[in-house]
């Protein structure tokens, strides 16, 4: 009697309950998912009015040197701190430099800084909340005692000790704020990942000898993507501000560099005489802080309703 031809390749079991998994796991397309968070998002007007600024500032950021009347750094002397007008409507500051084509350029800073600073605060939170998670035991232990120990002292606190021991400038600033900011990305996600670890189908991927990578990858991450999305959207504001307060405090970008935190510094001596300098960048840096916050509550309320 022929012996029937069975397959006892385990990676060939592990690649079929890997596609089943995904159908389970994955669900609708990517793009239906787009479009129903966009739907969802659009009955909530704050955000609405929140991503709509966002997307002014991304495109004020990129064509900066269109919508600039003026070159940020040229001088004239002829209009020393000069008041809004309609040849300048932000006023000059005391080298005589349009205030607006400044504050245009400094959206740059804020974007690029926000983007890369939160980009690796995710990578290194996102990581070790995934490592933590998913093995527990001793591992978990030392990441989350580092994290416990580290949030014990006052993020922004931190965040200028370090900017101070490296001198100041954009990439200590990133540095800083970069290594203070991955422990709330660490806690969530690692509390994500240990509710997944219960399921079934974690256990059955197991069973079959899928690689802790390929788990972790497949049908892990995807399933915490909602709320990384989230606190992304919630701390780029605070990055923004951080970045602010710390080339403000002369840690972070420094003068003649247009950066709004750096803007603010310069008219803070001129409050009286010249109130505008200092008070069109720090209205940017406000309306910016509001308009993300918006979308990022909007997109938790549709994304993440345990608001966690």
């Amino acid at each position: 009697m022929p012996t029937p031809n069975v397959n006892r390749d385990p990676q060939s079991a592990g690649d079929t309950v890997s596609d089943s998994l995904t159908d389970v796991t994955e669900g609708d397309s990517t793009t239906d998912k787009i479009v129903s968070v966009l739907v969802d998002l659009s009955q909530n007007k704050l955000a609405v009015i929140g991503l709509l600024y966002v997307f002014v500032l991304c495109v004020v950021a990129i064509l900066a040197p269109i919508v600039a009347p003026y070159d940020p750094s040229a001088q004239n002397y002829e209009v020393l701190n000069h008041p809004p007008s309609f040849a300048h409507p932000f006023g000059t500051d005391n080298f005589g430099r349009d205030l607006f084509s400044r504050v245009v350029f400094g959206s740059r800073y804020a974007i690029f800084l926000g983007i890369v600073i939160v980009g690796i605060q995710a990578v290194i939170g996102v990581g070790l909340g995934l490592v933590a998670g998913y093995y527990g035991g001793f591992t978990e232990a030392v990441i989350m005692r580092i994290v416990d120990i580290s949030l014990s002292i006052p993020g922004i606190v931190l965040a200028l000790a370090i900017a101070g021991l490296l001198g100041g400038g954009i990439l200590p600033l990133i540095i800083a704020i970069s290594l203070v900011g991955w422990r709330g990305f660490t806690r969530i996600v690692r509390g994500d990942v240990k509710s997944i670890m219960e399921e079934e189908y974690i256990n059955s991927a197991k069973a079959v000898g899928l690689s802790d990578t390929r788990i972790i990858t497949r049908y892990i991450l995807p399933n915490v993507a909602s709320s990384i999305i989230v606190y992304t959207t919630l701390t780029l504001p605070t990055v923004i501000l951080w970045s602010a307060a710390l080339s403000f405090l002369g840690m972070g970008v420094h003068p003649p560099t247009p950066e709004w935190g750096a803007l603010i510094a310069a008219g803070r001596s001129d409050l009286q005489s010249a109130w505008w300098i200092a008070t069109f960048p720090g209205l940017a840096i406000m309306a910016t802080i509001i308009a993300f916050n918006a979308v990022g509550d909007g997109l938790r309320d549709v994304l993440d309703p345990k608001q966690y």
